[in-house]
């Protein structure tokens, strides 16, 4: 019986779970939608017990493929700071709050006076933030006692999937470490900081590596989804450090460019570099989920401004290719000149990653005529976000962080368009595997490690994936692209003041 390999990512908005062969092919894969639910403004949270719902139709769907007995293994890739509260009997507690729900917020003051940068930084390889588990742990206790009170363990999407499925409670480094509890270099809950902000040690999981396994299916779940109860639940990772893994990227001088609802540069390196060189530059250190290796995340909401501009400008268009199952985005990126778009975009459209981290942002087109088309519109957004992430790339140097090849995974990663795009404006070479839904791809290299299928990643990445296409940048392009990078590096700079101003006025209007 040919051995397969189970791999979930649970997202946002969405989960996929997907079988693999030991191969490496790609035998069958299912996508769940569902919706982020805005209680009040500001809020976001996950109905955790729907979502749960759609992620068991999807697995009982896949699994129904083969033979149970044929999935070795299992292992979860998930979004990064959203957490659930479950009874030691795994009952599901309340809503899971999203990183960007604005709960939380209140603590940050407090929180500042006992956790300076500097000193968080050293434990956790993070700076103090509300996109964090942390404080929105500090608010479910202070405002839901009696659920906060009832949990036994506060598990990460990985864990908790892995959880309902059988597993032991559990999380990975990776995961652990956006909690901003958790000790990077001891690898395990910093006693210190858990005191300090005033949480229960006792709920929190076990650390463990990515990989490692954590249990097998239980009796009730493999009878409800068609699994068997052999099959061995192995530890997941963050979805970023997943996607590494799920296109190669697993040594130094290699990145990751997801280009999934946000775009994510995600570097591999060894060693941790000074505490106050990353912080100035806005940079985490975190586990990857290969051992002995770290890696930092440069991002923006690439992925979803598009999304934006589909629903914006094209929401009709989007309506009749949807009835006629016609990718519109094929349709969109068609219409995209060749030349470098005239208008700039600073890509503020939702909170910022590095540097700054803003949370009340607001964004800038610039250069806008009546004679844009709708085409160039949306090639300066493109262009735009990857100017964002290329004044992260730039000061890289001083960390010593190098970046010689990107890998280039997630939904957009389907257009050559945008990939040469990116290509021109960083002036490096991106390639493509051949499975570029690679958060699932990473789930089941896990999988296939912890299980005993592979003895190590490198051998795990040799077999399962596959470099189809390389798109190297254009030197007449990257010259236009430099001209173009050097008059949107101002634009934040001259219009800070102002559109902190305006978005706090935009705020205080939305509240009314």
């Amino acid at each position: 019986m040919t051995e397969t390999l189970l791999g979930i990512d649970a997202g946002t908005t969405g989960c996929k779970v997907a079988l693999f062969s030991s191969e490496g092919a790609m035998l069958y894969s299912v996508y769940r939608e569902y919706d982020v639910q805005r209680p009040q403004p500001g809020w976001a949270e996950l109905d955790t017990c729907a979502v749960w719902e759609l992620i068991k139709e999807a697995i009982r769907e896949v699994a129904a493929q083969v033979p149970a007995e044929s999935i070795r293994g299992i292992a979860v890739s998930s979004m990064g700071e959203a957490a659930v509260l479950v009874t030691a009997d795994r009952k599901i507690l309340g809503p899971s709050l999203l990183n960007f729900d604005i709960r939380g917020e209140e603590y940050l003051g407090e929180l500042s006076s006992v956790l300076d940068n500097e000193y968080l930084y050293q434990i956790n390889g993070n700076t103090l933030g509300n996109h964090y588990t942390l404080t929105k742990l500090k608010w479910i206790k202070e405002y839901q006692p009696a659920l906060y009170d009832q949990a036994a363990y506060i598990l990460h999407w990985s864990g908790f999937i892995a959880f309902m499925l059988g597993a032991d409670p559990a999380v990975d480094y990776s995961l652990a470490n956006r909690t901003l509890l958790f000790d990077l270099d001891h690898c395990t809950w910093s006693e210190n900081l858990v005191h300090q902000t005033g949480l229960d040690r006792a709920k929190l999981p076990r650390t463990v590596p990515s990989g490692h396994p954590i249990g097998t299916v239980s009796r009730s779940a493999a009878a409800e989804l068609g699994l068997s109860p052999q099959t061995i639940i192995v530890s997941g990772a963050h979805d970023q450090c997943a996607n590494a893994v799920g296109c190669g990227v697993i040594e130094p001088g290699s990145a990751v460019y997801g280009m999934g609802t946000y775009i994510c540069i995600t570097p591999v390196f060894t060693q941790r570099a000074n505490s106050n060189t990353m912080i100035e530059r806005g940079l985490n250190t975190e586990h990857h989920a290969v051992p002995n290796q770290y890696v930092s995340f440069i991002y923006n909401h690439g992925g979803s401004i598009v999304k934006w501009f589909r629903d914006t400008f094209a929401h009709l268009d989007h309506q009749q290719a949807v009835a006629q199952k016609r990718d519109i985005y094929a349709e969109l990126f068609a219409e995209i000149p060749d030349d470098p778009s005239r208008v700039l975009v600073l890509p503020h459209f939702a909170a910022t990653g590095t540097p700054d981290f803003l949370t009340n942002p607001t964004a800038v087109m610039v250069g806008l005529q009546l004679s844009t088309p709708r085409g160039e519109i949306l090639k300066s957004i493109i262009e735009g976000t990857a100017f964002y992430l290329k004044e992260c790339v730039d000061t890289l140097p001083a960390t010593r962080i190098t970046i010689s090849d990107y890998r280039t995974v997630g939904g957009g990663s389907k257009s050559d368009t945008w990939i040469q795009t990116c290509a021109d404006i960083m002036g490096q070479p991106f390639s493509r595997p051949a499975i570029t839904e690679a958060g699932a791809l990473g789930a089941a290299i896990m999988a296939g490690v912890g299980s005993g299928v592979f003895s190590s990643y490198p051998q795990a990445v040799d077999v399962m994936v596959n470099i189809t296409q390389r798109f190297e940048p254009d030197d007449a392009q990257h010259r236009r692209y430099t001209e173009r990078y050097e008059l949107y590096k101002p634009l934040w700079p001259l219009m800070r003041d102002y559109l902190q101003e305006l978005a706090t006025a935009n705020r205080r209007l939305q509240l009314r």
